[in-house]
């Protein structure tokens, strides 16, 4: 049998309208070590976006090599293998794999080629090894991949979706090669599968701005496990339970505060069904929205309800973040003030105050000049600029274009 801790979308350096997550993180890392010891796993699998962004600081990147060396100290024989996603940069991720891989740790930021444009394979071939040594898995390191990596197919109604099957057709290949005995077959990716559920406000679209869903036949039958990172709800991909995406450890925005957040743990037996089960990860800090849905309360409502508030006795590191969403009749000078005087006297850190006018449909985010800079992704100012100019919406060929720029410049 082979044991496996399948993870995703970490996200370390991230920051929520300004506070920054590293604690969160820290006692999530802390945790990780604590079960990969306890449940006594063989491996681990990241499935991409390891960090928030391109370019984490240097605090984000001490937080992962601490974590690594820490792993692989208390149990020298765990195979790790962390794959590249689209908020990583995939030079950034592949420039210490040398040093790493002497470590025990297998990185694979993107695809490499050689001087005759032929991907090095071997880069994405993992054997993984049980508690003896004895190889009980091949796994394929499929990290996220871009529309440049893919190969030519301007023939193909379908261009990109047939380019990401040629390539994980390809890594099939490499591991039906070395799977002479029966070993079980292991895939990863981070994409965004047919009907797989999206949280818009922390989930960067790729792959042409999720226009393009890859279907589930993308992996053979033959796999026994698929390690999948982007989305960050846990769920399976359509009926195949055994294609899995394991979500994010923590709430990235208030959208995905109601996630259980959860690591999987895959048990992989030769010739047996996959069994595989959550380990549910501690919250350490709560995010509360009020009201407690997507809808608005006024604001008398709501200094009533900060009020009656049930809120735990814990450290000031671990006070709950808070948004208020807030309907108004009119322009409202004294809002914050009324608020912040409630807020004084409770345990809470209030991060976002979300209003809407009486009669309108939306939100005053959805205003341009009420937005908040940080909130807004490049695609949002492309989208809201063209708009603007030719009052109509980007034609969807044109997005994909631009998330093609987008995507080439990270």
């Amino acid at each position: 049998m082979l044991r496996l801790i399948h993870t995703a979308d970490w996200h370390l350096g991230h920051t929520l309208h300004g506070v920054s997550r590293q604690l969160e993180h820290q006692q999530f890392l802390n945790w990780l070590l604590s079960e990969l010891l306890n449940q006594q796993a063989d491996a681990l699998i990241v499935a991409g976006d390891i960090f928030d962004s391109a370019n984490p600081s240097a605090a984000a990147q001490a937080q992962l090599y601490e974590f690594l060396v820490v792993a692989k100290k208390q149990q020298p024989n765990l195979n790790i293998v962390l794959i590249g996603g689209n908020h990583d940069s995939a030079t950034r991720l592949d420039a210490p794999s040398s040093i790493l891989n002497a470590l025990g740790v297998h990185i694979v930021g993107g695809l490499q080629r050689d001087y005759q444009r032929d991907i090095d394979w071997q880069r994405l071939i993992v054997p993984l090894t049980n508690a003896n040594g004895d190889i009980k898995a091949w796994c394929g390191a499929m990290p996220f991949l871009r529309n440049a990596d893919l190969p030519n197919s301007e023939n193909d109604d379908e261009p990109l979706i047939s380019g990401v099957k040629t390539l994980y057709n390809e890594l099939f290949t490499q591991l039906q090669q070395r799977a002479k005995n029966g070993e079980s077959l292991i895939m990863t990716g981070h994409c965004y599968m047919v009907k797989g559920n999206v949280s818009e406000l922390s989930e960067r679209k790729i792959l042409g701005g999720n226009q393009h869903a890859l279907p589930v036949d993308l992996f053979p039958d033959e796999i026994d496990y698929v390690a999948l990172g982007h989305l960050h709800l846990a769920q399976t991909v359509g009926a195949k339970s055994h294609i899995r995406y394991s979500g994010s450890p923590i709430p990235l925005s208030f959208d995905e505060s109601h996630y259980v957040h959860s690591v999987l743990q895959v048990d992989i037996k030769a010739g047996q069904p996959t069994e595989i089960s959550a380990l549910k990860i501690p919250r350490h800090t709560e995010l509360l929205r009020l009201p407690n849905s997507k809808d608005f309360a006024t604001l008398s409502d709501i200094l009533a309800q900060l009020e009656n508030l049930p809120l735990a006795n814990v450290h000031d590191t671990q006070h709950p973040y808070l948004e208020l969403r807030i309907k108004l009749d009119k322009t409202e000078p004294s809002l914050r003030q009324q608020i912040e005087e409630v807020i004084a006297r409770l345990p809470v850190r209030l991060l976002k105050i979300t209003t809407a006018y009486a009669g309108s449909d939306g939100s005053l985010a959805d205003c341009q000049l009420e937005q908040r800079l940080e909130e807004l992704q490049p695609l949002d100012v492309f989208q809201r600029c063209y708009s603007n100019k030719y009052d109509t919406p980007a034609p969807d060929a044109l997005t994909a274009l631009f998330n093609e720029l987008l995507e080439g410049m990270h």
